[in-house]
């Protein structure tokens, strides 16, 4: 009998909007194990989305209790971290939570992020941070909190405390530092400007994403694992999620499709595009992600399946199959409400435009899996625009997460893009193979070489290119329309603004 392989594995940990990813990865790159548990949001108001802190460190428990009956915890070596981003969580002296979490999703700050805005100067704060301050950013959600006195002094992101649970120390990494609103890229530090508008709060040191610290005794006895074991600080999912696809150079797009959609490209220098649209992080390594975030794409087919009386969001797509595009109704999927891709507005809205009573369910869905595609479609344009960043010679998307599933979603995707569409089916937890594949480099020596990237390719139809420029234009008049219609909302950009 042969005995036990002894060489170390890596473990990676992505604290995701519905769940906890865990995977075992060897020094090869080679997933060994993974699992998953999930969590609830709650939804206590029109606009709210909010997470128990709690709920997450059960979630990573039982991950890694069922991990650990695969891949032996024994072998575990390091451990790296990727969360959602932003998300916030209040603590209290002795660092306990606050108060439920605010997700991302959360568009109840709004207003607060508009009263810091009144007090900076925009562009200042663009070029600072490589960011647009909204109220999805962890500041302008601290200061709600504080208005509606149900915060505290001390802020962290997500991934920040879970770190915080495994290693008993807050700190926050450069990219993860990015969802705050107030990280200044070039100095690498908080930009005390922005933190003194939303009532300079106390946050956590900045370190490199490679630092690693002690796993606590009682974690590592209640998973079975070595004692002290290094955890590396890691990073925002985004980022590790092109890590883990090997995006380290110009030439691919990442798509990252799962409760939203995030389309990353990689920047040597992360200059800021001349609209401000594009939103820069720091990399894993060397260079800057140039990001734009589709926001709720994923919850917008969960929320229509539940509405069609589906499973879920994957029934949903398998139903939109069966459907004609020309058929389909147009719907705009900012369900959020709110984007954060190439349009930027914190007012859109989603609609549903030219439903009859022949209009089918599967017609329907595949008006709302179109209008996702326009939206992705419109971002990777962007991305791909030689005077906005080096992604200009993209020539291939990288998609990865449970919404590049879908074959139909893959066709449509590059018959828009005009780009061929790679994705692996058997690998969708990119950020948490990313955030194992940094602590095994940082804390066990592993060599440092980007990942080949896998899966069957789709090649895009040149001669559907003008359905889909229709379709995009329709889409652009009716949120226009929709827009001139409301006049108490922030104005979307201009459809010719636009590439």
């Amino acid at each position: 009998m042969s005995s036990p392989d002894p060489a170390p594995l890596a473990i990676g940990l992505d604290l995701g909007t519905s769940s906890l990813k865990a995977v075992a990865v060897d020094a090869d790159g080679r997933v060994l194990a993974r699992a998953s548990r999930g969590y609830s949001t709650s939804r206590p108001e029109p606009g709210g989305a909010e997470q128990e802190p709690a709920d997450w460190l059960d979630a990573c428990d039982r991950a890694l209790q069922e991990l650990a009956a695969t891949a032996d915890p024994a072998r575990w070596g390091a451990i790296g971290l990727s969360g959602m981003l932003p998300t916030l969580v209040e603590l209290d002296d002795e660092l306990h939570p606050v108060g439920p979490a605010v997700t991302w999703e959360d568009g109840r700050a709004e207003p607060e992020a508009q009263r810091m805005l009144a007090q900076l100067d925009p562009d200042e704060v663009y070029l600072a941070t490589g960011q647009r301050l909204d109220g999805r950013y962890l500041l302008p959600m601290h200061l709600r909190r504080a208005r509606t006195g149900t915060g505290a002094r001390r802020i962290a992101s997500a991934k920040d405390h879970l770190l915080l649970h495994l290693t008993g120390e807050l700190a926050t990494d450069p990219s993860t530092a990015t969802g705050y609103g107030c990280f200044d890229l070039a100095r690498g530090g908080w930009d005390a400007a922005i933190v003194a508008a939303a009532g300079s709060p106390s946050l956590p040191p900045v370190v490199p994403s490679t630092t690693t610290l002690p796993l606590r005794a009682t974690v590592a006895t209640r998973w079975g694992c070595p004692p002290a074991i290094p955890v590396a600080v890691g990073g925002a999912d985004s980022v590790l999620g092109a890590y883990g696809m090997g995006i380290t150079a110009p030439g691919r797009i990442g798509m990252i499709a799962g409760t939203s959609t995030v389309l990353i490209g990689w920047s040597p220098d992360g200059r800021r595009e001349r609209e401000g649209r594009h939103l820069v992080t720091p990399m894993i390594g060397a260079g800057y992600g140039v990001e734009l975030d589709l926001m709720t794409t994923g919850s917008a087919l969960a929320w229509l399946a539940g509405i069609l009386g589906l499973s879920d969001a994957a029934a949903l797509t398998e139903l939109a199959a069966t459907a004609e595009l020309d058929r389909a109704p147009l719907v705009l999927p900012h369900l959020g409400p709110g984007e954060q891709g190439a349009l930027w507005d914190p007012a859109l809205t989603g609609v549903v435009d030219g439903l009859t009573l022949g209009t089918s369910r599967a017609e329907l869905a595949r008006g709302l899996l179109a209008g996702i595609v326009v939206e992705a479609a419109r971002c990777v344009a962007l991305l791909r625009d030689p005077d906005g960043d080096a992604t200009a010679d993209a020539a291939e998307i990288l998609l990865t997460g449970s919404g590049g599933a879908s074959e139909t979603f893959r066709r449509d995707l590059a018959d828009a893009t005009g780009l061929a569409v790679r994705y692996d089916p058997d690998e969708h937890d990119h950020s948490a193979v990313g955030a194992a594949l940094l602590a095994g480099r940082a804390a066990l020596g592993w060599p440092e070489s980007a990942p080949t990237p896998a899966g069957a390719v789709t090649m895009p139809d040149p001669s559907a290119a003008p359905r889909w420029a229709q379709r995009r234009d329709r889409q652009d008049r009716v949120r226009v329309a929709l827009r001139d219609a409301r006049p108490d909302t922030v104005p979307a950009n201009d459809p010719e603004e636009l590439p």
